[in-house]
């Protein structure tokens, strides 16, 4: 099983897709590590994510303490602090760690509302491999203002050494969002293509079944149901920074129980669970994130090997990639068939006087997720 630590919803980007910095947490009623030790060991992907975990002065404390309890334990970082990020990673050079970049250093800055920010992430990313670390990478969510720069992206990320992770827009609590929609779905998910078939064409498996999952990503741009169904609350789930946990980051009526007053095991054998878990079951929204992809690519016999159909599919295209041939997008894609969205204009923050606004005494789901419905179709 995935896990994904949403240790705080501060935040020192003003992203333009994601509101969490305007919505921070009080880092008194933050999880604390007394709460998180009674999770218990095994889990495959283990990541800590904000906001911004290095604003945790504790996040040394919370590594040490995680790092035992998975195969691999993953940091999501916004990059600008990454000198809290060396030490760890010069005592732990396994961990993964993702900084968000989010094209140039204009239009990254632009769309995450940092004035320094590419500059910051590039020297960031240099010292954590010089540091030693085995699994760095950046993280690219996808969008009409930065599409065009997916595949130089992903280039520039492979002569660093380093991975690229992609996501797109999505609505969900976690963001406090629902108004991400794409302006040009069809030109968004055209763009795509050719960052699937220049990971086919690497030399890393890795690449290759990321390819896959950006096919999935064409899939939920253009508004059409995932490749393959979700498997929230059972082969994943998140806790917030109020210890609730939950089956996905998106549904505000998945919620599983609290690790601060149950246990782990409580929490999975609960009412709540097993009713939220009949909900996912049942839910048609079309959400394709990392952590929703990853697992529902996976066996589910041997976590570590893909299912069939995505292996078949990578297998069929890497070898029509490698002897020159072109990959036959529109077989596996209805590109005559979109599905319609409002138009919301994204703003950029950079510059801005936007301040973040911090709200005490949230004592319930309710409270903290006033925007209630969060849907991707």
């Amino acid at each position: 099983m995935d896990l994904t630590i949403i240790s705080t919803y501060r935040c020192n980007s003003k992203c333009q897709m994601c509101y969490i910095w305007k919505n921070p947490t009080d880092q008194k009623e933050e999880v604390s590590l007394e709460t998180l030790s009674k999770l218990p060991g095994g889990f495959d992907n283990l990541n800590v994510s904000g906001g911004e975990p290095t604003l945790r002065r504790d996040l040394p404390d919370l590594v040490d303490l995680l790092y035992p309890k998975a195969r691999i334990l993953e940091i999501s970082s916004n990059g600008l602090h990454p000198e809290k990020l060396v030490p760890i990673i010069k005592k732990y050079p396994k961990i993964k760690v993702r900084l968000s970049l989010e094209g140039d250093e204009a239009t990254s800055n632009a769309i995450r509302g940092e004035k320094d920010g590419y500059a910051t992430k590039m020297a960031g990313m240099r010292a954590l491999q010089e540091a030693g670390g085995e699994d760095l990478g950046f993280a690219f969510v996808i969008q009409d203002e930065n599409v065009d720069q997916l595949v130089k992206v992903y280039e520039m990320a492979r002569s660093m050494g380093v991975e690229l992770s992609t996501s797109t827009l999505h609505n969900a609590w976690q963001f406090y969002k629902n108004d991400n929609y794409f302006y040009d779905r069809v030109t968004v998910a055209r763009k795509v293509e050719g960052l699937i078939t220049s990971m086919l064409g690497s030399g890393k498996p890795k690449n290759w079944f990321r390819a896959y999952l950006n096919l999935g990503l064409i899939e939920k741009i253009l508004g059409h149901p995932r490749l393959i169904r979700c498997t929230a609350g059972t082969d994943f789930a998140f806790i917030d920074p109020w210890s609730d946990v939950w089956t996905c980051n998106v549904r505000s009526d998945l919620l599983m129980g609290n690790l601060a007053r149950q246990s782990w095991e409580e929490i999975k054998a609960s009412a709540d669970a097993h009713k939220a878990i009949q909900k996912v079951h049942a839910c048609e929204q079309n959400c394709w994130m990392v952590t929703t992809a990853r697992t529902a690519m996976r066996s589910a016999l041997i976590p570590q090997v893909p299912k069939i159909g995505p292996l078949m599919w990578v297998l069929k295209n890497k070898l029509k990639v490698s002897m020159g041939g072109a990959i036959a997008f529109d077989r596996y894609i209805d590109y005559s068939r979109v599905e319609p969205s409002p138009f919301k204009q994204r703003t950029s923050f950079l510059g801005t006087k936007a301040k973040a606004a911090l709200v005490r005494g949230r004592a319930t789901p309710d409270a903290r997720y006033p925007l209630k419905s969060f849907q991707n179709n």
